[in-house]
């Protein structure tokens, strides 16, 4: 998502990245990727767990996810993986967001 992180803004939307590792894992993951977004920490799955996202693959971590959420709270569309590496492309979501906003 960094690499087209302009072209999510310019559709006013923000990227929250949420992980259930150490906060300090996360900042040296966000410093090595050059991260423009916050990483925010999850040590205890409260919020994984409300977004039903925590453990479903067996593994302890959050299934990679895409939740699209409107400034009243209200999710608007939202993608949850099958599979550790799968995960919607930049362009799926760039659309959805366009869709929401009513551009072409």
């Amino acid at each position: 998502m960094q690499e087209d992180y302009e072209r999510f803004t310019a559709l006013n939307a923000e990227i929250v990245a949420v992980s259930v590792e150490e906060a300090a894992i996360g900042a040296n993951v966000s410093q090595l990727l050059g991260l423009q977004y916050p990483m925010l920490s999850d040590v205890e799955h409260k919020v994984v767990n409300l977004y039903g996202v925590y453990n479903l693959l067996g593994d302890s971590l959050a299934t990679p996810s895409v939740f699209l959420i409107d400034v009243e709270g209200v999710i608007r569309w939202e993608y949850v993986g099958v599979s550790t590496s799968d995960r919607p492309s930049n362009e799926m979501i760039l659309d959805q967001l366009r869709a929401l906003a009513g551009s072409p």
